[in-house]
């Protein structure tokens, strides 16, 4: 667990040297134009990490958002992800080509493999390739089990620079293999639904734990994967919400409480379990 003093600003290097913000900005489900505003806000408020994919079907709308910010190239931190469809080597690099086109950038810095579907193998190499270029400046994986990370330890020279996953407290322990191991491997952990899709707020745990820090359950959330040392990126098409989320670097969570976050042993998970997956 981090001790460190941690702003809107922190980052983390990753296992090539690259840094990535430890707070970032979520898309999912912010279809379309919808995505605009939203990022447009975060941008101003502070966040300087965006993710998004081919899937939420909204490059455009946030490489325009990321274009009328003005804010500089060098200061963002922009993360999208080859679909399933769109695995394969060659599948893969005019994948990269279209969201890279979308985005209206020059370069990516951070593509991921969204699910480990069959072709994962064939699309890493394509990914190792671009990183080779420059066109990426880190490439890993979203949803990977253990089993997965191992193909890919074995199989390249290259490994994940960053592996995300569903993670917040309700599905802590059942993630904590999966955890040490990212850790004992030097693959960045990055949380996505950190907040449950606010589904679990009203948790009586988290609830009396915000109260005793005069926080909201999703400020408690966010710290609480801060202070795991995980990046995290929290969604939300509201403005006040997303200002909120990024309130989280002005206290600090107990070790008591965050063992209390800890134990919560509800086995809450809103996606799938790639476990079991060939």
């Amino acid at each position: 667990m981090i001790n460190l003093e941690l702003t809107i600003n922190s980052k983390v290097e990753l296992n090539n040297g690259v840094s990535i913000p430890r707070l970032g900005f979520g898309t999912w489900k912010l279809k379309g134009e919808m995505a605009y505003n939203p990022v447009r806000w975060a941008l101003e408020i502070g966040y300087r990490s965006i993710d998004t994919a081919k899937l939420y079907g909204n490059e455009t709308y946030v490489g325009k958002a990321i274009h009328d910010s003005k804010v500089s190239r060098e200061q963002l931190f922009i993360t999208t992800k080859v679909w399933d469809s769109d695995l394969g080597y060659q599948k893969t690099l005019k994948a990269f080509d279209t969201s890279l086109s979308k985005l209206k950038l020059d370069y990516i810095d951070l593509y991921l493999i969204h699910w480990p579907r069959k072709l994962r193998n064939e699309s890493w190499k394509a990914m190792v390739e671009l990183y080779e270029q420059g066109r990426v400046k880190a490439i890993g994986v979203a949803n990977f089990a253990i089993k997965h990370l191992k193909e890919f330890l074995n199989k390249s020279e290259i490994i994940p620079a960053i592996n995300q996953f569903e993670l917040h407290p309700l599905l802590f322990s059942q993630q904590i293999k999966l955890i040490e191991f990212c850790k004992n491997n030097e693959i960045q952990i990055e949380a996505y639904s950190p907040l449950t899709h606010g589904k679990k707020l009203n948790n009586p745990k988290i609830k009396s734990i915000a109260q005793k820090y005069d926080k909201s359950p999703a400020q408690i959330l966010i710290r609480w994967s801060l202070q795991h040392d995980f990046v995290v990126i929290p969604k939300s098409g509201k403005k006040d919400h997303i200002k909120e989320n990024a309130e989280v670097f002005d206290f600090k969570i107990s070790e008591k409480d965050m063992k209390e976050l800890d134990s919560l042993k509800e086995r809450f998970r809103l996606l799938y379990n790639t476990s079991t997956w060939d």
